[in-house]
């Protein structure tokens, strides 16, 4: 049994037990939260697709950590200008362990 769950604009695809690394969600670790915005639960055969959300569907998970990712470096050059420009972000992510999926 897996779930398709929508947050902070990106897709996931969940299943009981896996362990994820969402955007930074405001809640303390060990809390447990529910995820709402279920697009899809399959379970074998069957199927359920939501328009766009499926009705009553949730994703129940556990806080594990908060943390920040691997620094993203930007590297901007114009050529025979003598203009480069050097930056990095590092994003900020939750990790998840998912606890129960229901329909």
């Amino acid at each position: 049994m897996y779930a398709v769950i929508s947050t902070g604009g990106k897709q996931y695809k969940l299943a009981k037990g896996d362990v994820c690394r969402i955007e930074k969600l405001e809640a303390e670790e060990g809390t447990t939260i529910d995820l709402d915005k279920v697009l899809m639960i399959a379970d074998g055969d069957n199927i359920n697709i939501g328009t766009p959300y499926v009705a009553g569907g949730k994703v129940t998970a556990t806080i594990k950590s908060h943390g920040r990712a691997k620094k993203v470096e930007i590297m901007k050059f114009r050529r025979r200008k003598h203009h480069q420009k050097r930056t990095g972000h590092r994003q900020y992510f939750t990790e998840i362990e998912v606890t129960g999926i229901s329909a």
